[in-house]
């Protein structure tokens, strides 16, 4: 397998070699340095014109790479919506009453004063005393309890 891999890169690059070669030899004939002054004004003349013409043609690419890359970005966006998964920012908590949230949604034209308050009922809290007589007074039992004598008098009356 890694043999197999290693023939079809070399391969490649032997490819790559020929054909930067010709390309070399199509687009960049052997340079013969003239003697005359004006066949070095010419000289200069083609390779300036032959420059422009390639900077017209990195300036094209360049451009259709960068539209490119926005129509690339534009479906990413539009997947992302269609899949329906989105990153929620992180909201920050804000106090704010009722009426302070009306009056900023509605502007000057929230006049009523919300009270939530009073729309509650109000609950009276009843003590049962019944409970109370039944517990007793927890103190007692607890000196009666406490120290030695409290002991033996829990023991005599268990047995």
């Amino acid at each position: 397998m890694l043999s197999i891999a290693k023939g079809l890169l070399e391969e490649e690059e032997r490819e790559r070699e020929e054909e930067r070669s010709r390309y070399m030899s199509e687009n960049c004939p052997a340079l013969s340095v003239p003697s005359s002054t004006q066949e070095l004004q010419e000289l200069c003349r083609e390779i300036h014109h032959k420059i422009d013409v390639v900077d017209e043609e990195r300036y094209d690419l360049e451009m259709k790479v960068n539209k490119s890359n926005k129509e690339i970005e534009d479906l990413k966006i539009k997947v992302q919506d269609l899949m329906g998964k989105f990153k929620k920012p992180v909201l920050k908590k804000v106090r704010m009453s009722a009426d302070a949230m009306l009056k900023a949604l509605l502007g000057s034209k929230h006049t009523v004063n919300l009270d939530l308050r009073a729309n509650l009922k109000q609950v009276k809290k009843e003590v049962k005393e019944e409970e109370l007589r039944d517990v007793g007074d927890w103190r007692k039992n607890i000196e009666d309890k406490s120290g030695m004598d409290g002991r033996k008098k829990m023991f005599e009356a268990e047995t």
